[in-house]
């Protein structure tokens, strides 16, 4: 599901000690794809609050940040890390980056010519049309930098990073119940050659960067990448 790399967390909640090497998220590899896999462990999602055998993109990269640990994750999977439906980071654009903003940066000027995908997400009509509930929440603009895919050049970066795929607006005819921009997420290894996700279909794999890209590229309203760097 898109709507949703070792830290040491330090008692007033920030984060030090962000991966640098080719080992962030390596104990997953092999492990199955699952959509939605974690949850609150009760109430309206009782889907546990971490696992290690199954992940869909998003749960792969905050597991992998979190290097395992469930009190690590809960910091990065909700806001202020309290455990809540409601206060979960379900939206990269809007949620996961403002919410992590003490622990992540969109570093994607340096490594290209940059664009701007400004998104407006109603979560709400999304939480009312793939989840059948009513939650408060107004719609939320937020804008993206990112590269696109004309303009993604060598990237040899020394310390992991979190890669975003980002699509273009839907169509006005789009049954999607919201607008966003992020499809995909994975890390970028240093070198910037390989890049480790959770594939739907594969699990988490490891892939060759410039042929994902690529395909990414021919693939229907894929518009770039944006680069985000672990503080």
């Amino acid at each position: 599901m898109f709507w949703r790399v070792c830290f040491s967390l330090c008692l007033a909640g920030c984060v030090v000690g962000a991966p640098r090497n080719n080992n962030i998220g390596a104990q997953y590899l092999g492990a199955k794809y699952v959509s939605d896999p974690l949850g609150e462990g009760a109430g309206y999602d009782a889907d546990p609050l971490i696992r290690d055998d199954a992940f869909d993109c998003v749960t792969f990269v905050e597991t992998a940040m979190a290097d395992g640990d469930v009190a690590r994750l809960t910091k990065i999977k909700y806001k202020d890390g309290i455990v809540g439906f409601e206060r979960r980071n379900h939206f990269i654009e809007t949620d996961w980056l403002t919410n992590n903003a003490d622990i992540v940066e969109n570093i994607s000027r340096r490594y290209g010519t940059t664009h701007v995908r400004n998104v407006l997400v109603d979560k709400r009509a999304w939480a009312r049309a793939l989840h059948g509930i009513d939650i408060n929440a107004s719609p939320t603009a937020a804008s993206l930098e990112y590269i696109a895919y004309g303009d993604v050049k060598n990237i040899n970066n020394s310390d992991a990073l979190i890669v975003l795929f980002v699509v273009g607006a839907a169509p006005g005819n789009s049954k999607a119940p919201t607008d966003m921009a992020v499809a995909h997420m994975g890390f970028l290894l240093p070198g910037g050659r390989i890049l480790r996700h959770a594939s739907t279909g594969r699990g988490v794999v490891d892939d060759n960067f410039a042929k994902y890209i690529e395909m990414r590229r021919r693939m229907n309203n894929n518009i770039g990448i944006a680069l985000v760097k672990i503080k």
